[in-house]
């Protein structure tokens, strides 16, 4: 797990709550804020660091540590002045990540243009599988099959490369069952298990969440 990273949620409703929520309950350090009182005082029992403050005030991102922050999570909802606005000051306190939830595509090009890093459909991307993404560490998607059983695109590891599908034995090591090789646009899904591995390989796995967690 990537635990070290911190990060902030603004908006705390469905998808807001439930992006927080995931990371706190795998390790994480998050500040949750929100403009409504009674949302944060309803979240206040599951998140230990949780405030009611305008996101849109500079000062007020100023005093909670925003610009320290790794990763921001803008989940305010239809308010696109709002959000555009948390976006851009959130830039210009230099978070690197700024990830944004979006109800539709012209909403998606305006907080992209200024600047948020990526945009989610909360339609389309559940809120714990975007917190599930972010403290995966080397995991570039992932597909929740069943409670406990996730498709996985795992970036091949520094100490994997020109090592082999057979001398890895990640069935083994990891409970994890192969099934393609992405290899830029192409993913080969009749895998030699004594091709070495390549750092611009992606592994598409399937496996146990708990077990995957353990991927460092």
């Amino acid at each position: 797990m990537s635990l070290n990273k911190t990060y902030a949620v603004f908006g705390l409703g469905r998808y807001g709550y439930s992006v927080a929520k995931e990371l706190v309950n795998s390790g994480a350090e998050v500040i949750a804020i929100d403009n409504d009182e009674t949302r944060v005082n309803l979240a206040a029992s599951e998140l230990p660091f949780c405030k009611c403050a305008d996101t849109t005030d500079i000062e007020v991102l100023k005093r909670l540590g925003i610009s320290n922050v790794d990763t921001v999570i803008i989940a305010i909802g239809e308010n696109i002045e709002s959000s555009v606005m948390s976006v851009m000051l959130c830039k210009e306190l230099g978070v690197k990540n700024v990830i944004a939830k979006i109800s539709n595509e012209m909403h998606s090009k305006i907080l992209i243009k200024v600047g948020a890093d990526k945009v989610v459909f909360p339609e389309k991307d559940s809120g714990i599988r975007l917190a599930k993404n972010l403290i995966s560490s080397g995991f570039v998607d992932a597909i929740e099959l069943t409670d406990n059983i996730a498709m996985i695109e795992l970036n091949v590891k520094n100490e994997w490369v020109g090592k082999t599908l057979l001398e890895l034995n990640l069935r083994k090591k990891y409970s994890l069952n192969v099934i393609a090789i992405k290899e830029g646009k192409n993913i080969n899904i009749e895998i030699d298990p004594n091709l070495p591995l390549s750092s611009n390989m992606k592994l598409i796995v399937i496996g146990n969440t708990s077990k995957i967690s353990k991927l460092k």
